[in-house]
């Protein structure tokens, strides 16, 4: 079948100015922070992947040390938080006996993962994920064990998705449940804004750290960030972080930011961005769906991307054109066998275990190939002080143990 191609040739890019983002706040979301919903984590520098990409130096920034295991715990924190404080607020008068809140998500891991993590610190929720049937096993036992209601249908996470929204539906319209109708929450692991705001808050930190790291070396700055891309939740997160930041009221986070260019990251058989973006332009969206899915990289499964994350790209790329300090983004495509090879690398270097998904954020920099294009773009030399830093999005790893990994390698690697 010939790839499925969604047009809006009126969505324009839009002036960053005239947008809903704080402009001023360096870090957003702080309710589901103060909360405890989701983790600030480490970004420590990779002593291997820094002489692979010399004289860049290489930060890996582990949101796999999010208490779910994955990044998604941020948009997932915001999210929840918000849905918290709306339920609230509408029975402030007997919040005691409120009916629960039931949180009904589509997922391929991960982002079930996620909202069933935070879920669990919110009294007021409960959660039913449906998952497709190449979810692992491993994923689907952890879901079930942090308290998640667990459906298994269809073959690709948009066939799981059609599911969750028919339920929300269906339990609308028959009425008479009354701990769910009216206070059904239904979202995509992707595409909600309130996600995106939550992702972006791995932007504020690695400014911040980067910040704190200056001491002892001056003028550190993001020279790319690399982040994998299934849906485009992640990567909308991160260029709504970067455009806050730049247009905010400190400069020293805007200087950190500025001229980043952005990195997204898929396997051979998901790249679904690949294909929407090279089909678009910046006065033009056009979103490519794609017949199926091919590639080991489940968790990345998605047949299309959110239309946000194409215009949020593209206008990313303008701004670094018409003021000339260099922001853009490129789409680097890697094989199943580079994505497995950065993963085994990746454990042998820092003694962590990342999945498919996250080893096509890693591949550009381990295979040759990638990081020579890379490299290129960022420049070769560091004649004038300024040190542009690759910032790694470790992403996750929940589908993945040693025999998972190690059956990978036999696969794929020989």
């Amino acid at each position: 079948m010939p790839p499925e191609i969604w047009s809006n040739s009126k969505m324009t890019t839009t002036d960053p100015a005239s947008t809903n983002l704080n402009l001023t706040t360096p870090c957003v979301a702080q309710e589901a922070r103060s909360l405890n919903l989701f983790s600030s984590t480490p970004l420590i520098y990779s002593i291997p992947l820094s002489k692979l990409c010399h004289p860049h130096p290489v930060f890996l920034k582990l949101d796999l040390l999010q208490p779910s295991g994955s990044f998604k715990d941020r948009g997932m924190a915001h999210l929840c938080s918000t849905a918290n404080n709306e339920h609230k607020q509408r029975h402030q008068k007997d919040i005691v006996n409120a009916p629960k809140i039931k949180l009904i998500a589509s997922s391929g891991g991960n982002a079930g993962l996620g909202v069933a993590t935070v879920a669990r610190s919110l009294p007021t929720m409960e959660v039913s994920v449906v998952v497709p049937e190449t979810t692992k096993p491993l994923v689907i036992d952890k879901l079930r064990s942090l308290g998640a209601e667990v459906t298994i249908h269809g073959a690709n996470w948009n066939s799981a998705d059609t599911l969750a929204r028919q339920r929300v539906h269906d339990i609308k319209e028959t009425g008479g449940h009354a701990v769910y109708v009216s206070y059904q929450t239904s979202f995509s692991p992707f595409d909600n804004p309130l996600l995106w705001t939550g992702h972006s808050t791995v932007v504020d930190e690695i400014i911040s750290q980067l910040l704190e790291r200056r001491t002892h070396s001056p003028n550190l700055n993001i020279g790319a960030i690399l982040a994998s891309v299934g849906g485009g939740g992640l990567l909308a997160g991160i260029l709504e972080g970067i455009e806050r930041n730049y247009y905010g009221d400190n400069d020293a986070r805007k200087n950190v930011v500025r001229g980043s260019k952005v990195i997204a990251c898929e396997t051979e058989g998901t790249a679904s961005f690949d294909a929407s973006f090279n089909a678009s332009s910046p006065s033009e969206i056009l979103i490519v769906r794609l017949s199926g899915i091919t590639s080991v990289a489940t968790s990345l499964g998605c047949l299309q991307v959110t239309p946000a994350v194409i215009e949020r790209s593209h206008r990313h790329q303008e701004r670094g054109k018409s003021n000339g300090s260099g922001e853009d983004v490129l789409s680097y495509v890697c094989s199943d066998a580079e994505a497995i090879d950065a993963c085994v690398k990746f454990a042998t270097d820092h003694r962590m275990l990342v999945e498919p998904a996250c080893g096509a954020a890693l591949a550009p920099l381990y295979t040759d190939r990638m990081r020579t294009m890379l490299l290129d773009e960022l420049g070769r030399n560091d004649d004038d002080g300024e040190k542009r830093a690759i910032i790694v999005e470790v992403c996750g790893g929940n589908g993945v143990d040693l025999d998972i990994l190690q059956g990978w390698k036999a696969k794929f690697l020989g």
